[in-house]
């Protein structure tokens, strides 16, 4: 059976964002008052500045915590679990209505388009008196996706190799434990 390998790609801020604009399942980590993490799995989008946005309500952790700390990280993962994600690390701003209302309009075109009637999209933002959490991207690490790490994969094909020489394949397969992710 063949292995996944682990792969990392290093991106610059436009690798960056061309990988995140069409993912939108997140989890956003904040900081609490007593410094442990506090997370959150929200849905986001890239605005036309190239920041991260997310929608939410003011009474929220996150945003509390966003206001008291404005250190964020945000994972950014792929629609299917086992698919590439990267982690951001920035610095948040929440932004309260009437002000967040374009950045609300443009979170919006972000993640589905053109809304049918934006007037009805602006009233019901207002109604629900939502806010705007923009994060300037400060740092990333690679684009990953999770497998074994190669020198993993390598030793066990090795292993399997001098296996199928020295005895015959029963249909029971050999395991590491420890090294898939």
């Amino acid at each position: 059976m063949a292995r996944t390998v682990a792969t990392e790609k290093i991106v610059d801020v436009e690798g960056l964002l061309d990988f995140v604009r069409p993912r939108h399942q997140w989890i956003l980590a904040t900081v609490r008052s007593d410094g442990r993490p506090q997370m959150s799995p929200v849905t986001g989008g890239v605005n036309s500045e190239g920041r991260l946005v997310v929608s939410t309500y003011p009474l929220r952790d996150k945003v509390r915590n966003i206001r008291r700390n404005p250190q964020v990280t945000v994972c950014v993962m792929s629609d299917h679990f086992g698919g590439a994600w990267v982690q951001v690390d920035g610095s948040a701003t929440v932004i309260d209505l009437p002000e967040a209302m374009e950045g609300l309009v443009d979170y919006f075109r972000s993640i589905s388009g053109e809304h049918s009637d934006w007037d009805e999209y602006r009233a019901a933002m207002e109604r629900q008196g939502k806010c705007l959490i923009v994060i300037e991207p400060e740092r990333w690490g690679p684009i990953a996706t999770g497998g074994f790490p190669a020198p993993v994969v390598k030793l066990l094909d090795e292993l399997d190799d001098e296996r199928s020489v020295d005895e015959p394949d029963d249909g029971s397969s050999m395991e590491i434990a420890g090294f898939a992710d």
